[in-house]
């Protein structure tokens, strides 16, 4: 007697068998995601935030929580419902003249950024040890480039996780600060403004640091190799038995990262505000300025944290910056894409992580800066603006397959509440990307 086979309707709708996870298992793509937006640039920025402004820009924090966490989680159902990252959904469902400027201002956008934080590290090595910053920001990209090349996805997102932990680093060295905690918690939750062209230039960086449009792309790619990896799970689009399930873990994973990643935000501005601002220093450039400043105010064990936490995200956040930027490339001109791929299978994939990491390591030399005239200060400056005003069109699109019916098929496309927190935290930023450009012409 011959068993009936399965439809094969049924079968894809089935969902995994269950296993019991711990509650740290079951987070991935958001907690990375949120811990690798406190890179070294965005510590810069954030430091600035303190050492110009006391306490006063904490509020920011308070706001773009909500925001962040709304935008990152239809990014995340976009790649999990569909099972295509967001450059293969707007190759799908958009026009090439929508696709490849928006792949291209995120490459661009990551590779200078790329650049900074290798120079950061760099720095923040030369400040513990000594010796050549330029010679560590290669060692850095190398062992980063053979990771990602050689490494299993598996095993890249248990390193990613550890290092995201390596950002409590940022929460003691507040705690080492003499924190006015009434006025740092009225001024978090009680907003105060200001005058002057810098200040909200400062608010506008603080905000296109936080959203990020390299962000977008990162979880909703990562929603796509998750569904590769774990036997049995499917896109929602195919599998919707599994949408409640999967859709719940995005959310709790989502908002636990950016959680996260705001609250030590928080803590780098408070630190900032309660050392460098209280002490007259005003002005910061790099990561690496700040630890230096940190250390005759706050003390060895201060600067140590500070130092070690820049090195730590700039291990996380660079192979974020770099994987986008090739999810996109390769989403966009239909390779094989991927980090569970081994490079000879995915060699387009590879060739554009790799080739991110190794210009913004030139940006770094000395003869290209000077020939450009890209200093990392400016690196850093200038990917902050191209951030602010690209992530405005991202975020529409983002916004308009989340309710597309081609792109999430019959699932839920999002709940209202969400929905209209995404489309506030567009309006956020398209405010604040006018508000840049006022400020950038009346200084």
């Amino acid at each position: 007697m011959t068993t009936a086979p399965v439809p094969p309707a049924v079968a894809m709708d089935t969902p995994p068998p269950k296993k019991k996870k711990s509650w740290i298992s079951r987070l991935g793509p958001g907690l990375i995601t949120g811990a690798s937006d406190d890179d070294p640039s965005g510590i810069a920025t954030y430091s600035q935030a303190g050492a110009a402004f006391g306490y006063g820009l904490l509020w920011t924090m308070v706001l773009s929580l909500p925001l962040m966490a709304a935008i990152q989680e239809i990014s995340a159902r976009i790649g999990r419902v569909s099972g295509h990252g967001i450059a293969g959904n707007i190759r799908r469902h958009y026009s090439p003249w929508v696709l490849f400027p928006i792949v291209g201002i995120l490459v661009v956008t990551n590779t200078i950024n790329i650049g900074a934080d290798i120079g950061a590290m760099g720095a923040a090595v030369q400040l513990l040890i000594g010796g050549p910053a330029l010679l560590y920001s290669g060692l850095f990209v190398c062992a980063i480039i053979a990771l990602q090349m050689f490494g299993s996805y598996a095993g890249m997102s248990g390193i990613f996780k550890i290092l995201a932990m390596a950002l409590l680093a940022y929460l003691l060295t507040a705690l080492l600060a003499r924190v006015q905690w009434a006025s740092a918690i009225k001024a978090a939750l009680w907003p105060t403004f200001q005058r002057g062209g810098a200040y909200w230039a400062t608010f506008v960086a603080v905000l296109g640091t936080t959203i990020s449009p390299y962000l977008f792309f990162w979880q909703a790619s990562m929603e796509t190799e998750e569904i590769e990896t774990h036997p049995g799970e499917k896109p929602l689009k195919r599998a919707p038995r599994q949408a409640r399930e999967q859709l719940d873990r995005i959310r709790i994973d989502t908002y636990v990262g950016m959680g996260f990643s705001n609250l030590v935000a928080f803590f780098i501005i408070l630190s900032a505000a309660a050392t460098l601002h209280s002490h007259g220093i005003h002005e910061v450039q790099t990561s690496a300025q700040a630890a230096e400043a940190l250390r005759p105010i706050a003390g060895r064990a201060a600067f140590l944290l500070f130092s070690i936490g820049i090195i730590a995200t700039g291990l996380l956040a660079i192979p974020v910056l770099a994987g986008s930027a090739a999810y996109a490339v390769g989403e966009a001109l239909r390779w094989r894409t991927g980090l569970r791929y081994q490079p000879r299978r995915a060699k387009g994939f590879y060739m554009v992580l790799a080739a991110s990491m190794l210009l913004g390591l030139a940006i770094n030399f000395p003869e290209v800066q000077q020939f450009t005239g890209l200093t990392p200060i400016k690196a850093l400056f200038w990917s902050a603006v191209i951030n602010g005003v690209a992530a405005v069109p991202i975020m529409v699109i983002v916004m308009l397959m989340a309710r597309s019916k081609k792109v999430m098929g019959e699932i839920e496309r999002s709940s209202r509440r969400l929905h209209a927190m995404g489309w506030i935290a567009t309006a956020v930023m398209a405010v604040a990307a006018v508000m840049l450009f006022v400020t950038l012409h009346s200084t």
